[in-house]
């Protein structure tokens, strides 16, 4: 016992904590883990969400070594966070929170198995780890499967259709086995589609891939499986998002699995971390959730659009190879080093008598893993929904093993400590391993901690050397698109917020326009949040004041087409409709136009300017202070335009709405 007593000690007594001397002792209790009655819930894994959308855009930009760097970091198992599910975006040509995905299917009789990039994404975790689960989930769906009404549900069998060929275009030009396909994000879900979908699968070979519903909350999709037997047949999985750890009567009655199917979507920084560590057990302990799927996985989009650096890590700087490593990725892997999907919880109440939570789970051959958490409440809040009040304390837990655990002798410690106090924290730190003394050991807890202790052997701390330092955006930038077999369909860090702008192949061009980037999208999609009536796409450095935007256009539409470029852009994503900046805009008519807003309902200046479409020109717009001036072809157009704000923003291009339009040449300095 003093031996054991030494141990623990040793195993405690890493870093400082708040002296024990004279203190009040400490609050104990002890806690029975068993498997002898039978096991618990089988455990699905831990992962997260790329899109949803346009989160990992600027990630593919990304030089070597650093790009797979970042990479290892998410999918390496017993590197990083090891995650065992990558769930995806199913391109809607829709902004679906910062930014717009492309389709595979932009129209009715097009398809395209290698636009975006989430292809790309799933076949490096795969090339990582070739047990991860792949998850796809539409946000948005082109145009033409509503046939003009913003509704995917009228036409079940073109949906279904259409989602079922991603999911073989997924295996037959990049051999992705799809495990688990979703409805409709946080949107109405539809029984008969559904069913319709299911049998479609079926009907295509597709029988192994399970049906997650609805992404949602959990009723009403829970209390339609109650009386409708056929969906209850046919829903595999019940996933629910934000769920707040708790989950409904309902749902634990359909006998199916519950995942809380996305969740987190919180800054960060350490009280991300504690938010995130939290959920990860909470979510089993109060809800029986046996997967949790974060929002998002890496922060690979512009800091300043919708819900920045809410990602397990950032990587948002292409240009300059910088990255973070992020707190929540060690997080993470306190869970997925020492477990994996096919795992079985432990049948135990979970909740610490000083606040806090433990899991455990086995493999069923002898292997043990238990993760503790003592999260605070004001250190552990998640974006939504909102926390309520409860409290931590220091304490001593004492844990006996029983049934096949018995004989276990050591267990494995690795520990995180986040340091709000002290401003330092440790993350994922080996500690000296505990010894179990017939079956019992005990350890003593502060607030704020993370514990795993297992019987595997196999966790990791990995490093990579120091990325490069972070730099601001190129203060001088060009673009030619000038790329014959281009390794994605997108422009380097160009970010789409309505629209989709791809490389394109000008085969009739005689030369000085073959290659340029074209807006694609002809048709409003059915949405998922208010898209602009207008195309748009952003590029550059957000805090940009004085900038000179020079890029040649071409209006393939006739009569009422139009293109734009744009300084000073200060919004994006879910917002992209209230965007404002500095707008100059021409038109097919020969008309053009300077506004201070996307919508071009705040018109600075006006007139005729002699562009027609299938035609190219070259438009240059100056900003300095608050004085704006354009030039076509070269020539001076308008001048001593006066723009009060916004003050600063991105630089942009796009269109005067759903139309066909070529880009070529940009450059902002």
């Amino acid at each position: 016992a003093a031996l054991l007593w030494g141990t623990i000690l040793l195993a405690c007594s890493c870093g400082p904590g708040p002296p024990r001397v004279g203190a009040a002792p400490l609050l104990a209790a002890t806690y029975v883990l068993d498997d002898a009655n039978g096991l618990g819930r089988e455990f699905d894994g831990i992962g997260a969400v790329s899109g949803g959308g346009a989160t990992s855009r600027l990630l593919v930009n990304y030089q070597e070594p650093y790009r797979s760097q970042i990479l290892d970091y998410l999918f390496k198992p017993n590197f990083g966070a090891s995650l065992q599910i990558l769930k995806v975006e199913i391109g809607g040509d829709a902004q679906s929170t910062d930014g717009t995905e492309p389709s595979h299917m932009h129209y009715e009789n097009d398809e395209n198995y290698f636009r975006g990039y989430e292809w790309w994404l799933m076949k490096e975790a795969k090339k990582r780890n070739p047990k991860i689960k792949l998850i796809g989930l539409p946000w948005a769906f082109p145009g033409w499967i509503g046939r003009g009404e913003n509704w995917p549900y009228d036409y079940p069998d073109i949906t279904a259709y259409y989602i079922v060929s991603w999911i073989l275009g997924a295996k037959q030009y990049h051999d992705l086995d799809i495990d688990y396909i979703g409805i409709w994000n946080e949107r109405a879900f539809s029984s008969k589609y559904i069913k319709l979908l299911r049998y479609t699968m079926d009907k295509h070979g597709l029988e192994q891939v399970r049906i997650i519903a609805s992404d949602n909350l959990w009723e009403p999709i829970s209390f339609v499986m109650m009386i409708d037997s056929e969906l209850h047949g046919v829903v595999d999985v019940i996933g629910a998002h934000y769920p707040g750890t708790k989950t409904v009567p309902n749902a634990l009655l359909t006998g199916k699995k519950l995942w809380s199917s996305e969740d987190y979507s919180t800054f960060n920084n350490d009280v991300g971390a504690g938010c995130w560590a939290r959920i990860l057990n909470q979510n089993y302990v109060n809800g029986n959730m046996t997967s949790t799927i974060a929002w998002n996985l890496v922060a690979s989009y512009y800091e300043e659009l919708p819900f920045g650096r809410c990602g397990l890590m950032t990587a948002q700087e292409p240009w300059s190879g910088h990255y973070k490593v992020e707190s929540p990725i060690w997080i993470t892997a306190h869970t997925t080093q020492f477990t994996q999907p096919g795992w079985s919880y432990l049948q135990v109440d979970g909740h610490l008598e000083g606040g806090g939570s433990f899991v455990a789970l086995t493999d069923g051959l002898g292997n043990l893993t238990i993760i503790i958490e003592t999260m605070s409440h004001n250190h552990s809040k998640c974006i939504r929904p909102p926390l309520p009040n409860f409290s931590v304390v220091p304490q001593r837990a004492t844990f006996y093993l029983r049934g096949s655990f018995y004989m276990v002798e050591t267990l494995q410690v690795w520990h995180s400590r986040l340091g709000f106090e002290s401003g330092n924290s440790s993350l994922f730190q080996q500690l000296h391993p505990v010894n179990v003394w017939r079956g019992r050991f005990s350890l003593d807890l502060n607030v704020d901690e993370v514990y795993t202790l297992t019987t595997l052997r196999t966790g990791q701390k990995c490093g990579c050397p120091e990325p490069p330092p972070p730099q601001p955006f190129p203060s001088n930038y060009r673009d030619d698109f000038n790329i014959r077999n281009p390794p994605f369909s997108e422009a380097p860090n160009f970010a789409d917020q309505t629209g989709v702008f791809e490389y394109f192949v000008n085969a009739s061009d005689p030369g000085d326009h073959v290659f340029t980037l074209r807006q694609v999208v002809v048709q409003r999609p059915i949405t998922w949040v208010s898209d602009a009536d207008q195309t748009i796409s952003v590029i550059g450095n957000f805090k940009w004041v004085n900038m000179t935007v020079t890029c040649d256009i071409y209006i393939e539409k006739p009569d009422d087409g139009g293109v734009f470029i744009a300084g000073r852009v200060d919004n994006g994503g879910i917002y992209v409709r209230r965007t404002k900046g500095v707008f100059f805009w021409v038109f097919a008519d020969g008309t053009y136009r300077v506004t201070g807003d996307l919508a071009g309902e705040k018109i600075l200046m006006k007139g005729l300017a002699g562009v027609r479409d299938n035609a190219w020109h070259t438009l240059t717009l100056n900003i300095q202070g608050n004085s704006a001036s354009g030039l076509l072809n070269g020539y001076p157009l308008w001048e001593n335009v006066t723009v009060s704000s916004p003050g600063n923003g991105w630089a942009a291009l796009g269109t005067r709405s759903f139309e066909l339009a070529q880009f070529d040449n940009f450059h902002v300095e």
